[in-house]
C-alpha cells in the first residue's frame, strides 16, 4: 500500500508544481520519449540479466504491492514449529521423516498454507530435518550449514534489486539520448517558424526529464523497497533456524520456540504471552486429536 501512496505522491508532486508554475501538461505527453527510454532500459536489463533473475525480478516487484509477512505469519510459523519440535520430542527425530518426504501430504504442515506456499522455507525445514535424521553433525557444524545455505539464498534474492538499481542507475543516461536525438530532429527544422522550433526543443528536454525523474523518481526508491523486503522476508528462515538448532542441542519445544521469536523485529514479533497461546492451542489440539 505505502508503494502505490508513493507513486501517487510523486506523480501528484511533480506535475502539481509544473502546473503551479503555469506548464502546460500536453507539453509532458512525449510517446516517443518513452518508448526511446523505456525500450532502451528494457533491452538493457535483458541483456545484463539471466532469464532467472528477470523472472525474480517481475515476481518481488508484484510483491511489493502486497502486504509482505505478517505479524499473524509469524504466529503461524510458531505453531508449526512448535508441532514439529514436539513431535521430534515425543516420538524421536525420524517421526519426521514422513512429513518431509512429502511436505505437501503431512498431516503437521498441510494445515499451514503460507509455509507450505514458500518453497524455499519448506526446502530449508525439510533438507535441516533430514541432515538430522541422517545424523552424525554437531550443532556447530549444522548451525553453519544452515547459514551457508540462507546466505546463498539471500545473495539470489538480493540480485532482482541490485538489477533494478543498475537499470535506475542508467535511466539519466537514457535521458539525456532521447534528448540528444530531439534535438537531431530539432537541427533538421532549424528553418521552420520560432514556435515549430520551440516545440521540438521541449520535447527534446522532455527526454532528459523522463529518464531522471523515472530514476530517482520510482526505480531507484523501488529498488531499495525490494532490498528491504529481501532483509524482512529473510528473517522466516532465521526464525526456522534458531528455533531448530535450539531442538537439536536439546532444549525442550517451548524453550525452542523462544529463540526462533527471539530473532525477530519487533513489529512481527508475538508476545511471549501470545506465543504461549499459541503453543497451548497446539498441545490442546494435539490431545483432542489423539482422544
Amino acid at each position: 500500500m505505502l508503494v502505490i501512496v508513493g507513486i501517487l505522491v510523486v506523480i501528484g508532486s511533480v506535475i502539481g508544481g509544473y502546473l503551479m508554475e503555469g506548464g502546460a501538461l500536453g507539453v509532458l505527453i512525449q510517446p516517443a520519449e518513452l518508448v526511446i527510454i523505456g525500450g532502451a532500459a528494457v533491452g538493457s536489463l535483458l541483456i545484463s540479466t539471466s532469464p532467472v533473475v528477470v523472472k525474480a525480478l517481475v515476481g518481488q516487484l508484484t510483491a511489493l504491492f502486497g502486504t509482505g509477512l505478517t505479524r499473524e505469519d509469524f504466529a503461524d510459523l510458531l505453531g508449526l514449529l512448535f508441532k514439529v519440535f514436539r513431535t521430534a520430542q515425543q516420538n524421536g527425530i525420524m517421526a519426521l521423516e514422513t512429513h518431509f518426504d512429502k511436505p505437501e501430504e503431512s498431516t503437521i504442515l498441510k494445515g499451514h498454507p503460507k509455509f507450505l506456499s514458500r518453497h524455499h522455507s519448506v526446502a530449508f525445514l525439510s533438507d535441516s530435518i533430514k541432515v538430522i535424521i541422517v545424523g552424525g553433525i554437531s550443532p556447530h557444524d549444522l548451525a553453519d550449514l544452515m547459514a551457508e545455505d540462507l546466505e546463498v539464498h539471500h545473495e539470489e534474492a538480493k540480485s532482482p534489486a541490485g538489477t533494478l538499481t543498475r537499470v535506475g542507475d542508467a535511466l539519466p543516461g537514457l535521458g539525456i539520448v532521447a534528448a540528444v536525438l530531439g534535438i537531431v530532429i530539432t537541427m533538421g527544422a532549424i528553418d521552420g517558424p520560432p514556435s515549430e522550433i520551440g516545440h521540438k526543443v521541449g520535447a527534446a528536454l522532455v527526454g532528459t526529464f523522463l529518464g531522471i525523474l523515472l530514476s530517482y523518481g520510482f526505480l531507484q526508491p523501488l529498488s531499495a523497497s525490494m532490498e528491504a523486503r529481501v532483509h524482512d522476508d529473510g528473517r522466516y528462515e532465521q526464525c526456522i533456524k534458531s528455533g531448530l538448532l535450539a531442538t537439536y542441542k536439546g532444549l525442550p519445544p517451548a524453550l525452542a520456540i523462544e529463540f526462533a521469536r527471539r530473532v525477530l523485529p519487533s513489529h512481527v514479533r508475538p508476545s511471549f504471552e501470545e506465543t504461549e497461546q499459541i503453543c497451548k492451542a497446539t498441545r490442546d489440539g494435539g490431545q483432542a486429536a489423539a482422544a
